[in-house]
């Protein structure tokens, strides 16, 4: 397999009985093959004869290869197996196609059809969610598809665009067809005006909601890495097309089912609850706000300390090293690590350029610079590959002494590429180092160093418009807060599963490893536009109530009964839509599905279900006090709606104190 001409050692590998006795990181003694007396070009073999392996080039790179081709090779691997040769060929990571989308997303989708039949008491109903969801993602998934001929994407790309739409397009159609529903049943209003008002209403808090998320998405883009660009732009385009479905298509089912998006079992049931006393939201919340103190001691303390493992945290790309033990990969990357060492598995690619400009790179100096290396600490094997015609280029392979994701080999590469190193120096080069694993190094040094600054962003951006929206200073402080230990605690928690292995049988993997480099920024992101999403939803109903005459615990108590539920259901979508993609066959998509879930999980019932109230209780009506100075500068953004339904109000009761003028205006 070559990338930019680069060779990647192990595209297949045959394996037989795994040579033993051998120390961890040392490098076992092999040579080429021999055929007649004569080397056969590109095969290595163990020293006990049980492990060959082929390395081969392709003559593009492998974003470019078509699919055909691999599978070719494939084919020819198990043609090998297959013809009595009694040989096991084994497929190496670099040529062995990642599963994009496959069956796991049904799970997610089966357990969010109850959950909305539950939440919406009707088929009907339940059924416009999933439908503008899957609409939507359709529309984005085969968009990606089609622009993969054009953009170069990686097969991850289309997944995250299908788990991000599924959960956002449910939710958001969620929230506009509950609002219409509650509408027409606590407030008598028809179905076509209760969907008006439903999409002046929720739907801007949808729109809001939206935005918040498409705008972390695209602050990605500032990275500068091609292929999380182009993840990100998907992903927001995704969030962009369901919100629009949302906003214009779901309108117009609404309006082509009228009353039936009620049945009258809903309406029997809603006049039955009327008459009951408070449910368990009412008791949850009073629960909460009366050992107000506890809860936020006792939630602190339990989100700090699922956030322990964060300062262990390791990131790079998952290497076989952590594929499951049946798979081709783990045993095409064990058995080269046992024939031939871990390093086999992560070459590095040198780049050798004279140090001044009326030097050269003879075969000579290429000869003693490959000297020079082999004594360097952490290298198993230098082999020269060249010099280019001009002598201003010389390339060499080296073969660390351990895996690609080992922090030994990243230290290795930092001292290749140190500008004071003894080696260059020496032989009066400057040393460059690429290929795979190093770009992987690199990648995943980037993105660590500009994560705090990515966070800080989000901080910022959250404070700024949480204040707009609620018009108050403890409310953003509070949220954003909030926001930090839930994705401290995520991090946590996905770092003591996925790199230290806890419960790995439970979450279908056998072999923790480092963290994929890009899933914190990514998820961070996805996590802070839901997170905001369901702190609109509950704390406006909370100034809601304030404003309608509730004060102090009242306002807070009330509020939480009045959106709890919707919320709730929400949530438990957003997880099964994210948990389905925990049991897919790709380590990567794992641990994106996993924290998803575990972020949303903590956000909506431990964060927003929880600690919201019990603060807003600790500071009472304070809560929504703001600086008159500061008021006047800020711009109202009516999210909720507020000022739509109260000038529909003020026209209906004109309407009622003035019949014939109504009738007029009519």
């Amino acid at each position: 397999d070559a990338a930019g001409g680069q060779s990647q050692a192990g595209d297949a590998a045959a394996s037989g009985a795994a040579a033993g006795g051998q120390t961890q990181g040392a490098a076992p003694s092999y040579g080429p093959m021999m055929v007649d007396g004569a080397p056969l070009p590109g095969v290595m073999l163990s020293a006990d004869g049980s492990v060959a392996m082929l390395q081969f080039q392709f003559t593009v790179q492998q974003t470019s290869l078509p699919k055909s081709v691999t599978d070719s090779v494939i084919a020819a691997i198990d043609t090998v197996e297959q013809n009595g040769s009694g040989i096991t060929a084994l497929p190496s990571d670099s040529l062995t196609g990642k599963p994009a989308i496959g069956s796991t997303e049904a799970v997610g989708v089966a357990v969010a059809a109850v959950v909305l039949l539950m939440t919406l008491g009707s088929v009907v109903a339940a059924g416009l969610p999933l439908l503008s969801a899957l609409l939507g993602v359709g529309i984005s998934v085969g968009a990606a598809f089609a622009f993969s001929k054009f953009i170069p994407m990686t097969d991850i790309t289309p997944v995250l665009a299908l788990m991000v739409g599924l959960a956002v397009g449910i939710d958001y159609s969620l929230f506009i067809v509950n609002r219409q529903r509650r509408m027409m049943l606590d407030q008598g209003l028809s179905a076509r005006e209760a969907a008006s008002r439903s999409v002046g209403t929720a739907g801007s808090a949808v729109f809001f909601a939206g935005l918040t998320v498409i705008i972390a998405l695209c602050g990605m883009l500032v990275i500068g890495i091609a292929f999380l660009s182009a993840m990100a732009l998907v992903a927001a385009v995704t969030v962009f097309v369901n919100v629009l479905i949302s906003l214009t298509l779901l309108p117009a089912l609404l309006g082509l089912i009228g009353e039936r998006i009620v049945s009258a079992k809903a309406r029997a049931k809603n006049a039955a609850s009327s008459k009951k006393s408070h449910g368990f939201a009412y008791r949850w919340a009073r629960g909460v706000v009366k050992a107000r103190w506890l809860v936020v001691i006792g939630v602190v303390a339990v989100l700090g300390a699922a956030a322990i493992p964060v300062a262990k945290m390791e990131m790079g790309i998952p290497s076989g090293a952590t594929a499951n033990l049946d798979t081709a990969v783990r045993q095409s990357y064990d058995a080269i690590s046992d024939g031939f060492g871990e390093g086999y598995n992560g070459p590095l690619l040198l780049v050798a350029e004279p140090d001044s400009a009326s030097g050269a790179i003879t075969a000579e100096g290429l000869y003693k610079l490959v000297q020079g290396l082999q004594g360097q600490e952490g290298v198993a094997l230098v082999s020269p590959m060249g010099i280019n015609k001009t002598g201003d280029i010389g390339i060499i392979s080296v073969i660390p002494t351990t895996g690609p994701t080992d922090a030994a080999t990243r230290t290795l590469v930092q001292e290749l590429r140190a500008p004071d190193s003894a080696v260059a120096k020496e032989n009066h080069v400057t040393i460059g180092v690429t290929g795979f694993t190093a770009i992987n190094i690199d990648m995943s040094s980037k993105l660590a160093d500009v994560f705090p600054t990515y966070i800080l962003i989000i901080v910022i951006l959250s404070v700024i418009i949480l204040l707009l929206v609620f018009r108050s200073i403890i409310v953003p402080i509070k949220a954003t807060v909030g926001f930090l230990l839930s994705v401290l605690a995520t991090f946590g928690i996905t770092t003591a599963v996925y790199q230290w292995g806890w419960l790995h049988s439970m979450f279908g993997f056998d072999t923790g490893g480092p963290l994929l480099s890009f899933m914190p920024i990514m998820v961070t992101g996805i996590l802070y536009g839901l997170a905001m999403d369901y702190q609109v939803f509950l704390v406006s109903s909370m100034r809601e109530s304030y404003v309608h005459g509730h004060k102090g615990t009242d306002s807070v108590i009330h509020g939480y009964e009045q959106s709890s539920r919707v919320v709730v259901a929400a949530a438990v979508i957003m997880v099964s839509v994210f948990a389905g993609f925990i049991f897919a066959p790709d380590i990567m998509i794992k641990q994106i599905g996993f924290a998803l879930a575990a972020g949303i999980l903590i956000d909506a019932f431990i964060i927003r279900m929880t600690l919201v109230p019990a603060v807003m209780a600790i500071f009472g009506d304070s809560a929504w006090r703001l600086p008159k100075r500061l008021d006047r500068m800020l711009p109202n953004l009516d999210v909720e709606g507020d000022k739509l339904i109260a000038q529909l109000n003020a026209k209906e009761q004109a309407a009622q104190a003035n019949p014939v003028q109504g009738r007029e205006r009519i």
